[in-house]
């Protein structure tokens, strides 16, 4: 549905979306111009060549030095071109080897023009990997991702359907097809991280209707039963979910209640605020909540940021935890329970007229989650009684201001979020704890042309175990601590005489924890690794599109430092890209720490402090509705 215009906005907005239809790909297919105010040494890409892009990552452990201790199967190899509502379906057989770990490489090339694509990977009902395309060029890209899957031990160990989602869209406009092949390596590690028993979906279930599980909010009630088995000894849900179309910069959301700051100039905005908490209820109590990662896909804010180097986890998104241990006790009597996720940001106004948790958000989130059961260690006594809980709603402070210009026009909107949340539950020595922090300063001027925004992100989470069989000692403990800041600043409108559109804007974001689990350790789909660890990255930079009749310019400029300790090594990494081409790159490499004990070996952290159709100038510059990226056109 089109939003509602004076006649005299509609000529304006009509004449962006035909230059932004007809344009906005052609940096896609051509030799990249620079802007005159962005000149770089070494600037410019080479267009007759395959583009490789890459995520700055560490290498999954490398396999054994013997190829007959590995094997390896062809699990995909599949074009997806006009592919929204058919995903690829193969049936999955384990191989003859023995082994008891899994890695999985993803190759995938195109070439012609076409938007990022959100793509989910499932065995059965379980989503197992969530990742996303690049925007190709006409010579074409290609990139390669490498996983460990050893989380999923038990679902290789049997037959499974396997689907894969990559919904695509094929037509004279956009050309590019994803053409992709994805391999899985069988082999045995020496001292192999410790793996769930069972897994569990908290999905839509619809791998024997030949579908995808994922729910899709606000619209589903993203709710599963779930009967848990006796004899387990620890429980953890992950839980994956990003923001599409009006949610996918969620963070740069205003107030519900300014919305229409701009409504005879630029447009209406998006609300719910800049917050947003996904929620995970066991029959309707609250078992934790996450504060998500701003994921840019490549065609985020703007596309010169995002080639060759993509986005942080753009390629693999991590799944948060939530142990639930201390909800054992309750869920182990063989009865079916709720397992329910929200995704909810703020409204106004709980009885003391402050804003509160919302019911809601925009369309849409893509949400799926998993439960991790362990055996093998204290068997949990059934209680059938619900566990200790402090789940007081979270604090809250925010304020708003509009600024206006000598004729009463709504010229600025300066706002700021403060959240805070503490959360534990405990039943017997199973214990689960959460500390977070977020605020955001967000300021629009030019009448909502040009915006700012500051997001900070901190918490903590811990979980108390009891010692295992025959220990006599405290309970073990694993503590998370991860912070995330992002700091996007954008400027975009329409050239005089309305020939053209353009975006500039700069942005630094990063992404740091510090893991330290005691104990047998599990392999973690949020660090993606076994044991201890820490991880701190950074990227930032500039980028400049503009697009007018048969032309338009791209250029950019990112940098991106990485660094992280895990599994007994290090990987550092420092690379930058102008305008589509590697101009430094320090080539990381994984080196080996001493062999100490498995918590010493870890060394501290090094912690530094579009879619076409809609019609209004932010919607079509990446502030308004967005493309679908997996389930709709």
């Amino acid at each position: 549905m089109l939003p509602h215009f004076r006649p005299s906005q509609w000529t304006l907005w009509a004449t962006i979306c035909i230059l932004f239809y007809s344009t906005i790909c052609e940096a896609s297919t051509a030799q990249i111009p620079l802007h005159p105010s962005r000149k770089h040494r070494n600037a410019g890409p080479n267009s007759t060549a395959v583009l490789e892009v890459f995520q700055v990552h560490k290498p999954p452990p490398q396999l054994p030095a013997r190829n007959d201790d590995t094997c390896s199967l062809l699990l995909m190899q599949h074009v997806f071109a006009y592919s929204y509502g058919m995903p690829f379906i193969s049936s999955y057989t384990p191989p003859s080897c023995s082994f008891n770990a899994v890695t999985i490489n993803l190759t995938v090339t195109s070439s012609g023009r076409q938007f990022d694509r959100l793509a989910l990977m499932y065995l059965g009902d379980i989503e197992i990997f969530r990742t996303s395309t690049a925007e190709p060029t006409a010579a074409g890209i290609i990139w390669t991702y490498t996983k460990d899957m050893s989380a999923y031990l038990s679902l290789w160990k049997k037959p499974q359907t396997l689907i894969f989602d990559l919904g695509n869209l094929v037509n004279s406009i956009y050309t590019g097809s994803f053409n992709a092949t994805l391999t899985a390596t069988f082999f045995t590690r020496v001292d192999p991280p410790l793996f769930a028993d069972v897994i569990l979906p908290i999905s839509a279930k619809q791998s024997a209707q030949n579908g995808t599980s994922a729910f899709i909010l606000p619209t589903d009630d993203a709710t599963t039963m779930q009967t848990i088995p006796a004899g387990i000894s620890r429980a953890i849900v992950s839980l994956s979910a990003c923001g599409q179309a009006t949610e996918e910069f969620w963070y740069s959301n205003v107030l519900s209640s300014d919305t229409d700051t701009f409504l005879n100039t630029t447009g209406e905005l998006y609300g719910y605020s800049p917050f947003r908490e996904v929620q995970l209820t066991i029959d309707g109590m609250l078992a934790g909540v996450i504060w998500p990662f701003p994921i840019i896909f490549t065609g985020g804010i703007a596309p010169g940021f995002w080639r060759p180097i993509v986005g942080i986890d753009a390629f693999d998104l991590r799944e948060p935890e939530i142990d639930i241990s201390p909800f054992l006790p309750y869920l182990t009597d063989g009865k079916p329970h709720a397992f329910q996720i929200k995704v909810v940001g703020l409204q106004c106004c709980n009885a003391n007229g402050a804003l509160e948790l919302s019911d809601s958000v925009g369309s849409y989130w893509v949400v799926t989650g998993k439960i991790f059961l362990f055996t093998g260690g204290n068997d949990v006594p059934s209680s059938h009684l619900p566990p200790n809980r402090g789940t007081p709603a979270p604090y809250v402070t925010a304020s708003s201001s509009i600024g206006q210009d000598i004729n009463g026009t709504n010229e600025t909107l300066s706002y700021f979020v403060h959240v805070s949340r503490n959360i534990w539950i405990q039943s017997g020595s199973n214990y689960w704890y959460q500390t977070l922090d977020y605020t955001n300063n967000g300021f629009l001027s030019s009448k909502g042309l040009a915006q700012a925004n500051t997001q900070s992100t901190n918490g903590a989470f811990a979980a108390y175990l009891p010692p295992p069989p025959g220990y006599q000692g405290p309970p073990q403990k694993n503590q998370l601590t991860f912070k995330y800041p992002i700091t996007v600043n954008t400027t975009y409108g329409v050239f005089p005489s309305n020939s053209g559109i353009y975006i500039d804007a700069s942005l630094s974001r990063g992404l740091e924890f510090f893991d330290v689990p005691t104990g047998r350790p599990v392999l973690s789909t949020f660090t993606l690794v076994a044991g201890p660890s820490a991880l701190e990255t950074e990227q930032h930079g500039w980028a400049y599109y503009s697009s007018q009749t048969n032309k338009s310019f791209s250029a950019g400029d990112t940098v991106q430092n990485f660094w992280q300790g895990s599994d007994r090594s290090q990987y550092a990494r420092e690379v930058e890209a102008v305008n589509g081409s590697v101009v430094r790159d320090s080539n990381g490499a994984v080196r080996k720490f001493a062999d100490r004990g498995p918590i010493d070996a870890m060394p501290t952290a090094r912690c530094h402090e579009i879619d076409l159709g809609v019609n209004d100038v932010r919607s079509i510059l990446g502030r308004g509705p967005g493309r679908p990226r997996g389930l709709f056109v």
